[in-house]
């Protein structure tokens, strides 16, 4: 199972950005939906380790958050509510969520398995730094490609050419991200054994 710990960054400097958060996030199917724990932290949980890849992409994408990723058992049956839940991947959440903070893209797994985390971590750690590193026009070209739209679809709706979608795929490193994925999913997988 998987506990994300997710706190906004520099919250004392900013707006509270969490009640934005959970509902941009809101329509996602996970076990137990994003919820407010405290202030401006949230937390959710889910079997499925591509859609918690996918979640801290989207939230190292907007910049804001810090995100623990904990992974390992839970006690059942879950509550209702996210926040009553407990186990050792809440634990680890909390632990990861503090070190993601000291972290330059701020995620962070934790497991039992130390080997099974730091794989997971360092794996995480590489891609959140590609998507962090990208351009708002590596990002729009990207988000396009994972709706599902070919290339020259993509080209059509930003209204450049083919060639150009093809420049911006290649600088936001798309397929290295789609790479990193598939093998952040898999870690996070083995460390959940």
């Amino acid at each position: 199972m998987y506990v994300l710990t997710v706190d906004q960054r520099h919250s004392r400097r900013d707006v509270d950005r969490v009640g934005d958060l959970l509902s941009d996030l809101g329509d996602r199917p996970l076990l137990r939906p994003f919820e407010r724990t405290a202030g401006d932290e949230v937390q959710a949980v889910d079997r499925d380790p591509a859609m918690v890849v996918d979640l801290a992409l989207d939230l190292v994408r907007r910049g804001h958050w810090s995100v623990g990723i904990g992974v390992g058992a839970v006690e059942e049956p879950l509550p209702e509510q996210t926040r009553a839940g407990r186990g050792p991947a809440f634990e680890a959440a909390r632990t990861a969520v503090e070190r993601a903070k000291k972290m330059p893209v701020a995620v962070a797994v934790e497991a039992a398995d130390n080997d099974a985390s730091l794989d997971a971590d360092a794996a995480l750690m590489l891609v959140a730094m590609l998507v962090s590193r990208r351009s708002a026009q590596g990002h729009a070209a990207v988000a396009l490609m994972a709706r599902g739209l070919t290339q020259a679809e993509a080209a059509s709706e930003l209204g450049i050419s083919k060639q150009a979608v093809s420049q911006r795929l290649a600088a936001a490193g798309w397929q290295a991200e789609m790479a990193g994925r598939r093998l952040t999913e898999r870690l996070l997988r083995r460390a959940d054994r």
